[in-house]
């Protein structure tokens, strides 16, 4: 019953879903099930995905499916991720390094944030107007592996404001989860592979999610000095967006 209550305060956290709950939840702890949110949420879009294919069996109708989709992930986490990554693209635009994080806690939206959303959107839909095959595959994999880069990042870098939305992440977090996760996730990967008879695919998509999203948090760790809720949503953003792409030129 623990588990299914910290499942639900995950989903209401972590998106928009109309999940009432009677109970009183405790958000602490919620960090570890954001991969399995990712799956679902990669799932549900990949599911749209595939049926508006079936509907109207038309490639030329790719972009604008790829287009719905990605509009649609958007919609179900309630820009709670993209906001993050706009937040710290604001940060990270302004020069003194002391006035970063007061930059990315303000409200309004700066230049830097707007090009950073256009920036990330792009790619998602381009990437993904690219790729004609296993596409609920890769949707369903990028979407958790990004949340699996926001959670070792909890794990690994320090939390940098005294209180905050973030903060309780960190809490009741052990790094064999953190690596647990990791490892179901490969198993997955792999397991998709031998059925889709693809393990070219599952190794490149395994390698990709792991590196970007890897790199993106030691990154902005390095630019910041540590992480906080926005620089979360901008490693989940990020790796979306570049996975996607990468997997199309690839």
């Amino acid at each position: 019953m623990q588990y299914w209550q910290k499942f639900q305060a995950a989903i209401i956290f972590y998106t928009c879903l109309p999940l009432n709950s009677k109970q009183i939840l405790d958000f602490r702890g919620i960090a570890i099930y954001a991969p399995l949110v990712g799956i679902l949420i990669g799932m549900a879009i990949a599911t749209v995905d595939f049926g508006l294919a079936i509907l109207k069996p038309n490639p030329n109708l790719i972009s604008l499916r790829s287009l719905i989709v990605i509009l649609l992930g958007l919609l179900i986490t309630g820009g709670l991720h993209l906001d993050g990554a706009m937040d710290t693209a604001d940060g990270l635009a302004v020069t003194e390094p002391h006035r970063r994080l007061e930059v990315m806690a303000d409200s309004h939206t700066g230049a830097f944030g707007a090009m950073a959303a256009i920036a990330i959107l792009l790619l998602k839909i381009i990437g993904l107007a690219t790729i004609s095959e296993h596409r609920f595959w890769i949707l369903a994999s990028l979407w958790s592996w990004a949340r699996w880069g926001q959670l070792r990042a909890i794990m690994a870098y320090p939390y940098l404001k005294k209180v905050g939305k973030g903060k309780f992440h960190q809490e009741g977090l052990h790094h064999w989860q953190v690596w647990l996760v990791a490892s179901l996730l490969i198993a997955a990967n792999l397991a998709m592979g031998w059925i889709y008879q693809s393990i070219y695919l599952a190794i490149m998509l395994t390698a990709i999610a792991i590196s970007t999203t890897w790199l993106i948090g030691a990154w902005l760790n390095r630019q910041l000095g540590g992480h906080t809720g926005d620089t979360y949503g901008a490693i989940v953003e990020w790796t979306e967006a570049i996975g996607l792409f990468a997997i199309a030129y690839l």
